[in-house]
């Protein structure tokens, strides 16, 4: 069961969780502060069948990435899988555009109810791991996630990564916070235990399966990250056909 459970969380919630932080207080005191000394086979997962941590999965992409995923969406058609969709609101935001057909995974069944009383259909939800979707090869034109990848295992990027690309016939795009200072800083931890790394160190990851990514700057930041998209095409020709923001 453990081996399923690698899920994520959008980075930029970080700041608006200190209620949150100290109900999970508890959980977290196994994580030293410094991030030498943080092991990357461990992760923070409570968060994500908490009730508050559910309401701020409905705003936290306002004004930034949420109006991002738009300007990639916009040129694409097909199945899409939008990888831990949480309460489904990105899933939502981009069910606008009348020829993309939006499915979404997730490790919790509480954000997963919440994506149902959306009004998304059950149909297009999965509880489930995004290393080990169960989907079959190709079986959606595109995908993404948003702020999540980074708080895998080292083992479980490596996983994510071959896993979109087994189910995605075209491109995946991944939203990522980069360290501010270009610099790898490895495993930190703010609310969530996380990568804080280079571009360079992302790509290193992404180009063992992608023969084609390309890096779009990204509005979101915070004190120490900044975000950028990975534009992950199966050929190279994709990605002269993708709608992109500058």
């Amino acid at each position: 069961m453990k081996g399923i459970i690698r899920q994520f969380c959008p980075p930029i919630i970080w700041n608006s969780l200190s209620s949150l932080k100290t109900s999970l207080k508890a959980s977290s005191n196994s994580y030293l502060s410094s991030p030498t000394n943080l092991h990357t086979d461990r992760q923070d997962l409570d968060v994500y069948w908490d009730d508050e941590m559910a309401k701020l999965l409905d705003t936290w992409g306002e004004g930034n990435v949420w109006n991002e995923i738009q300007f990639l969406m916009a040129n694409c058609e097909g199945r899409v899988l939008d990888i831990a969709c949480g309460t489904g609101k990105t899933m939502e935001i981009i069910s606008k555009f009348p020829n993309v057909e939006v499915y979404g995974i997730d490790i919790s069944d509480l954000l997963i109810g919440k994506a149902i009383e959306r009004g998304i259909l059950d149909s297009h939800l999965k509880v489930g791991d995004a290393t080990s979707t169960n989907y079959l090869d190709n079986f959606f034109r595109y995908s993404y996630s948003i702020g999540s990848l980074e708080h895998f295992t080292n083992e479980g990027i490596l996983q994510f990564i071959t896993e979109s690309y087994r189910v995605t016939e075209i491109a995946s795009f991944h939203q990522i916070p980069v360290s501010r200072n270009g610099k790898d800083e490895g495993w930190v931890k703010s609310f969530q235990s996380y990568h804080n790394n280079s571009v360079d160190w992302w790509l290193s990851k992404f180009n063992l399966s992608y023969p084609n990514v390309y890096v779009i700057d990204s509005t979101w930041s915070d004190g120490i990250s900044v975000g950028k998209w990975f534009v992950c095409c199966k050929n190279s020709d994709e990605g002269n056909n993708i709608a992109v923001f500058t």
